[in-house]
Parts: structure tokens; sequence; C-alpha cells
């Protein structure tokens, strides 16, 4: 690395399945921005979140520390405001820092050591969402149903679209206020997208950027009977049974996916343009990754709240050819260890004195080619 402090830009995709991601393998999916990224960027093959749902994933990787240690059960959670985030620790670095997008915080503090929030958030912050675990055999409302599936295909606009497109706007407009303001402070600049999270909906233009007879179907079907516990567990609380599925409704949820993708994909693209037309491409560290992936299908499951491996796996990789060479990293690490790798990217000074324990490990020996740290 340089003795220069680097900014960071931390992408994010939400329900984002690392499996359906060409630079992982899947021959469908349209995504070149990303994979322009992939091809000089370390590639991490097996990176998994910690809670497959929203909010605990989020605070999780905002925060280092495993949902048990912060509370973090469900998307109903509070975030404790004396918890340390990633934004906490850069700001201890004199770095801006700054969210455009979706974090899903629950409770009065929606900053959590972010100096600006571009936006505003998609979800409401207060504690609606919880599960009545005194009630288990009763449906929560708010949750999610297969209309998600059965009435997948194209659409004219969401609020979703909206959301997104907003977030993207407010990003490349923060690029060039930094890049005219001639900031002397680095900054960490988080944009986070909605999409591709359900419903399965998309304009027509990523729509047809697929053809019917090339969607995949799901590799592995359970019927009921031999389904474990917390899968039928699922399907109870997604209403699985409430009407039958075909398989053309499965093909459209997918296709639908798949073209959301392609917007995250483009929607990223925009923003990578925006910082190397402001000159802040060679001195920024760009990462990317979600909270959590997505069943698609696959075990006859949906969505995510399984630790089975579309629901957990989620993309990860850092970009900065001029500081770390481009490869791919087998060993399995977390989203937890976002936190300790940017207090890396932020300081020399190791070990690093943090406020609170936490169980994640930088990731910057895989970076440098230097092997995994291990873990206690």
């Amino acid at each position: 690395m340089t003795n220069k402090k680097p900014n960071i830009l931390f992408l994010m995709a939400d329900q984002m399945a690392a499996s359906a991601l060409s630079f992982y393998g899947h021959k469908v999916v349209k995504t070149p921005n990303l994979d322009a990224l992939a091809k000089d960027a370390v590639v991490f093959d097996s990176a998994y979140c910690n809670s497959p749902l929203c909010a605990p994933s989020r605070y999780v990787l905002m925060t280092g520390q495993l949902p048990a240690k912060i509370g973090a059960f469900d998307n109903a959670a509070d975030l404790p405001a004396d918890i340390p985030t990633f934004a906490h620790y850069l700001r201890q670095q004199n770095y801006q820092t700054a969210l455009s997008g979706k974090m899903h915080f629950c409770g009065p503090e929606q900053l959590h050591g972010f100096e600006d929030r571009l936006t505003t958030d998609i979800y409401p912050a207060d504690y609606g969402w919880f599960p009545n675990w005194d009630d288990p055999d009763t449906r929560p409302t708010w949750y999610h149903n297969m209309s998600s599936v059965t009435q997948a295909g194209p659409c004219v606009r969401t609020n979703q679209l909206d959301f997104d497109d907003e977030v993207t706007f407010q990003a490349k407009r923060y690029l060039y206020d930094y890049a005219r303001g001639k900031q002397e402070r680095p900054f960490c600049l988080t944009v986070s997208l909605t999409h591709p999270h359900d419903p399965y909906a998309i304009p027509e233009q990523y729509w047809n950027l697929y053809k019917e007879e090339d969607i995949d179907l799901p590799n592995i079907t359970i019927p009921k009977a031999e389904q474990d516990p917390h899968s039928l567990r699922l399907q109870e609380v997604f209403a699985f049974d409430e009407k039958p599925i075909t398989e053309q409704q499965i093909r459209n949820a997918r296709r639908a996916y798949y073209g959301a993708i392609s917007y995250v994909d483009e929607k990223i693209g925009e923003v990578l343009k925006s910082l190397k037309d402001c000159g802040l491409e060679d001195d920024t560290i760009i990462v990317f990754s979600g909270d959590h992936g997505d069943m698609l299908g696959e075990r006859n499951l949906w969505f995510k709240m399984s630790f089975f491996e579309d629901s957990v796996r989620v993309p990860m990789m850092i970009h900065a050819p001029k500081r770390f060479a481009a490869k791919r990293v087998s060993e399995s690490v977390s989203t937890m260890d976002i936190l300790p790798t940017f207090v890396d990217f932020a300081t020399d000074k190791a070990p690093h004195d943090y406020v609170m324990p936490i169980q994640g490990r930088s990731l910057l020996p895989h970076l440098e080619g230097k092997g995994g740290m291990t873990r206690s």
C-alpha cells in the first residue's frame, strides 16, 4: 500500500446471490461493469454473511461483531447507538463518511457514524417488522408472500427503481462535489442499492436482455415430506403452499431477478464512470459486496433466512490494482471482516485499539498475498 490514505468506495447490492453473477461462473447473467471490475480485483470465492436477513446482516457488516453479540436477531432489532461501526472508526482517522441508500437501521439513531446520509432509507425505521415468538403459528402479514413469484415480470416503475435511481444520482453528485471542492480529507462513500431484492419486477429493457429459453431452473427440488423443519417453517412464513407455483412463474421470477442484476450493474457502472471522470479512480479502493443472497427456488425455497448456500453466500471483491494484484481467494471469509479491513486501509497502526472487541478479521493479508489470519 502507498503512504497516502486511500478513499473507499463501498458498493452494496441487496439480496444478491453470488452464484447468479457471471464472474462467479453464471452463464446467462450479463454484468459487464462488474466483470470488468473483477478482472483487476481480488475476488473472494467463498464469502458469506453471518445472518441471512437484511437488518442483522448489515449490523454485523458495519460493526464487525456477531449477531448474538449485538442483539441483531431480526428486522425489528435495534442497533444500539453506542456500538461503534466502521464509519465511526474511519471518522477517527479523519475520513469523510457518507451513505447513499439502504442500511435498514431500526430505531432513532439513523447515522451510526456516517456524517451524511444522502438519501432516506427505503424501509421505515420503526419496530413494526417484529416476529411474535409467543404466537409462532400466526403468519406475519407484513412478510413476503409468493406474489413476488406469481406476479413476476416486466414493469413500468416500482418504488425500488425510484429509490435506486436516487441513490445513484446522489452518489454521483457526492463524487462531483468532492472533486470540485479539492477536499483534503479522504472519503468513505457507501452506495447501497436495494435491487435485486424482490419483488421480481424490472423494466422491459432489462427483462429483454434475457430470452425465456435461456433461463435456468432450480437444480434441486425438495418435496414437502422431505424438507427439514426450518425449511418447512420458512415455507409457512412466505405462504409457499397457498397456491401452486408453475414452472413458467419460476422462470419469470428468475428472469426478472437476472434483469435486476443487470440494472444494478448499470447503476454501478454510472458511479464508477463518475469516479473516473473526477480523477479519483487511482486513489480509491473499490469494495463490492452484499448483505445476503436469494434461494430463487432452490430446494423449493425463496428469498433468504436459511443457511443454505444461495441464501448465505455473498459476492465480495476489492479493486485497487495499484495496491493489490488481481487474484482469486479460495479461503472462506465473511462480511464481518469488512470493518477491520477498512480500518487497515485507513491506518498503518497495528494492532488497532478497538473501542469494543470485534470478531471480524482483516482481509488485508489475503489482499497482500500473505494468507488469511487465523480466527480465535
